[in-house]
């Protein structure tokens, strides 16, 4: 079929706009509709929903936003794929028929399992799945599929192999497709949300609406939205996006490995970015493994410290928490949120984080707590705490291991019940990654020699925009410029060396750099930022969600001839 596939998304995370599965089968044409409710974080929250009942280990809020949509996805003949089973994709399965049969309505339901492996000294231990399973339940006339854990682009790419017959060795078209899934796998955040520029979206970044993913017969896309929605789809939305959680340009996965160093975007009309050129090559023989434990149990508590004498207060708290409790476990981080000579309590205050973390719970819960309270009147002047005491809380850890591919038996389970292996790829490749401070260029600008010229000082935000996040104890952060004089300044310059100056918790790190010329960008991967993974880390910004927005508040020497503004502003092509 020559017709575009027309691939919506309504759900980005575990907890996402509730309402975005009627918006968006209510706002316009669509073939499918995903919904993305896994992360790392999640697989957690699941397995300790498991623990306290085994029946659970699913998404439960897709069943209530499923009650008043099923009927009209039916009536449409939008078909539904979401991976919000987690742990449990038959039970998710049994639940969505009892639903079904509740509302008077027959729908064919598929799922996906295979994915959990059994590694008793694990908590979950989940391998990331490719789409050709979905594909199968969609060939075999499935209305809903459910899976657990598949790799998030595969939600839209299974629908595209089943739309258009692809095998595993059209590879170009399966890494073009998982483009467009990994663009649109975060809901809003390809329209506008968490946008550097968000002061220049048409309703200032208020609402935006849900992306669509046009998927073409060859895997190239256009990404847009439904009309009237808010936000917008400009080629830098969907840059940030494609920035997003990434690595080094060869982007890993079950089926293809993705060239994002291929990927061209252009401005095919408003709210219209065609997205072409992907290259793709054939997957590692491996899969990669999602493990999740619990590490112990943690507490917080909070000192304000206000006035004079700041480092002097945190250290007596330091001294005397280390004296109650032991040193083994404690973290202390200080905030210097404090002003000089300001005139009032909150604007001449610092915050002191108090974190400990322990197999104890015990130690860790009302000892810990109780300690720092008892200091209120025993410490610095103006001791005072913004938190209670309370007991620990359980954390987890998070890391990544590597099976076989052919080590798991993937199945898809067709609506009739027939279970069908999906054999794995024949042709595969051993990973590479290119782990070089610089990467050869492959095409943009030449790079400006750093230094030279008249500058101005000023943030450097006001050239680039950044969008970064977490892979497990991992985080990535991709700056784009928006003007190819910009990105030619811009990947002289920043090399990291230069992150380490303005990132200081980088320096002792490694950290990987990666040019993106086609999208005026270059990517960072921070090894270990994050520690044990978000679920563990006492970091400030455990996710490192802001980590972008770190960098770009960092004011540095700027050339002065650079122009501020969108690119169409500065009179140059945004594509």
């Amino acid at each position: 079929m020559s017709a575009p596939l027309r691939v919506g998304n309504a759900s980005g995370f575990y907890g996402d706009r509730s309402t975005a599965w009627r918006e968006m089968l209510d706002g316009g044409e669509l073939d499918v509709l995903t919904g993305d409710y896994l992360a790392e974080l999640t697989m957690l929250i699941l397995g300790r929903d498991r623990m306290r009942d085994p029946a659970l280990g699913y998404a439960k809020t897709f069943l209530r936003q499923l009650e008043g949509c099923l009927g009209t996805a039916l009536d449409r003949g939008v078909r539904i794929v979401t991976n919000a089973g987690g742990l449990n994709p038959a039970g998710l399965a049994a639940a969505i028929g009892s639903l079904a049969d509740r509302l008077g309505l027959t729908a064919r339901i598929g799922y996906v399992e295979g994915d959990a492996l059994a590694r008793p000294d694990a908590l979950t231990a989940n391998a990331y799945l490719g789409a050709f399973g979905i594909a199968a339940c969609l060939d075999a006339g499935a209305d809903v599929v459910v899976t657990g854990r598949v790799t998030d682009a595969s939600l839209a790419v299974g629908p595209a192999i089943a739309r258009f017959g692809w095998s595993r060795d059209d590879l170009d078209a399966l890494a073009g497709a998982t483009v467009a899934g990994h663009l649109i796998e975060c809901g809003a955040q390809v329209t506008g949300g968490n946008f550097s520029f968000f002061t220049e979206l048409p309703d200032g970044g208020h609402r935006p609406g849900f992306p669509i993913a046009e998927i073409h017969p060859d895997g190239s896309s256009v990404l847009t939205k439904h009309p009237g929605t808010g936000g917008a789809v400009t080629v830098e939305t969907v840059t940030a996006q494609l920035l997003y959680e990434v690595g080094g340009p060869a982007y890993l996965g079950p089926d293809v490995v993705t060239r994002l160093d291929t990927v061209r975007l252009h401005q095919d009309g408003p709210d219209r970015v065609r997205v072409s050129g992907v290259r793709g090559t054939p997957p590692p023989a491996t899969l990669k493994v999602g493990v999740n434990n619990l590490g112990g149990f943690r507490n917080s508590m909070t000192f304000v410290l206000c006035g004079l004498d700041v480092p002097a207060k945190a250290a007596l708290v330091r001294g005397q928490l280390e004296e109650a409790v032991g040193k083994e476990g404690l973290e202390f981080t200080l905030a210097r949120t404090d002003h000089p000579d300001a005139a009032d309590t909150e604007a001449a205050s610092a915050l002191l984080h108090v974190h400990l973390r322990d197999g104890d719970r015990a130690r860790a819960g009302r000892a810990f707590s109780a300690a720092a309270v008892e200091l209120a009147l025993a410490s610095y002047p103006g001791c005072t705490l913004t938190t209670l005491p309370g007991d620990a809380t359980p954390y987890g850890v998070f890391t990544a291991d590597a099976v076989p591919q052919d080590a798991v038996e993937h199945v898809a389970v067709l609506p009739g019940g027939e279970r069908v292996p999906i054999p794995p790829p024949t042709r595969t490749e051993a990973a590479t990654v290119h782990a070089t401070e610089v990467a050869p260029a492959t095409g943009g600008a030449a790079a400006r020699p750093a230094g030279t010229g008249p500058t101005r000082r000023a943030p450097l935000g006001e050239l680039v925009g950044a969008r970064s996040g977490d892979k497990g104890g991992d985080a990535n952060l991709g700056v784009w410029a928006r003007t190819d004089a910009t990105y030619a300044w811009l990947r002289g310059w920043l090399t990291v060396e230069r992150l380490a100056e303005l990132l200081p918790e980088t320096a002792p790190l490694t950290v990987e750099r990666y040019e993106l010329p086609h999208l005026r960008a270059v990517n960072f991967l921070v090894r270990g930022l994050l520690g044990q993974g978000v679920a563990a880390s006492t970091r400030f910004d455990p996710q490192a969600k802001a980590l972008g927005e770190l960098l770009r508040c960092r004011v540095v020497d700027l050339p002065a001839d650079l122009p501020t503004g969108p690119p169409e502003r500065v009179g140059e092509a945004n594509a």
